[in-house]
Parts: C-alpha cells; structure tokens; sequence
C-alpha cells in the first residue's frame, strides 16, 4: 500500500520558520517528482514546490526566496523548509508524488498519490 504521510506542522509565529517532511512508503518513489501544494479554508488547494528526480525544483511565485523543497531519495524523505512564514501561508500542506514534469507536478490534476495534509497555522 503506497503511503504517503505528512509531519512537521504547528503553530508558529509570523517571521518563524518550520521545516516539513514527507515519508514516502510502499514503494520506490526514486522515479517519481515530488511537490508540496497546500490548502486553505475555503480555497482551493494550490501548488508550493516541485521537485523531480534529478533535484531540480520550481516554486510557486509567492513562495521564492522563502521555501525550499528538497529530497531524500535513500530514505524516500521529501522536505519543505518555510522561513520567514506569514499569516497568510495558514493552511494545510499536502505531499504529492507523480511521474512526469515539474510542470505537469505544478498541476493539482497530475499526482498519482497524496498524503493526508499537515496543518501550519501562522499568527500575526
């Protein structure tokens, strides 16, 4: 059963930072291009981060110089590192796998699998 289960999440204040991990089981997700996209109340769920195989990565616009997806292929571990957070990243964040371009990982529609999202909650 292919699994994919979110950690990381919390309360944290405006300007703080927090660090999400992915852990990917069930199979070998070395192939695979990982992203982040997250959800808040009332919204639809938006992309965040892509990363493929070779590690090379894209960002949503609003999360540049703020986020950085990374991986670890050994460990099927996916990371989203958040600094300098705001009240408006508020949301719940979801892991994602798929095969096929950062692009097409940009798309909600594209995934193959999900996790079951990890709430961040920033205060102002």
């Amino acid at each position: 059963q292919v699994q994919l289960v979110e950690s990381g999440g919390g309360l944290v204040q405006a300007g703080g930072s927090l660090r999400l991990s992915c852990a990917a089981s069930g199979r070998t997700f070395s192939n695979h291009a990982m992203a982040w996209f997250r959800q808040a109340p009332g919204k639809e769920r938006d992309f965040v981060a892509a990363i493929n195989r070779s590690g090379d990565t894209i960002y949503a616009d609003s999360m540049k110089g703020r986020f950085t997806i990374s991986r670890d292929k050994v460990v099927n571990l996916v990371y989203l590192q958040m600094n300098n957070l705001e009240p408006e990243d508020t949301a719940v964040y979801y892991c994602a796998a798929g095969i096929g371009t950062l692009q097409a990982m940009a798309l909600r529609s594209h995934p193959d699998y999900w996790g079951q999202g990890t709430q961040v909650t920033v205060s102002s």
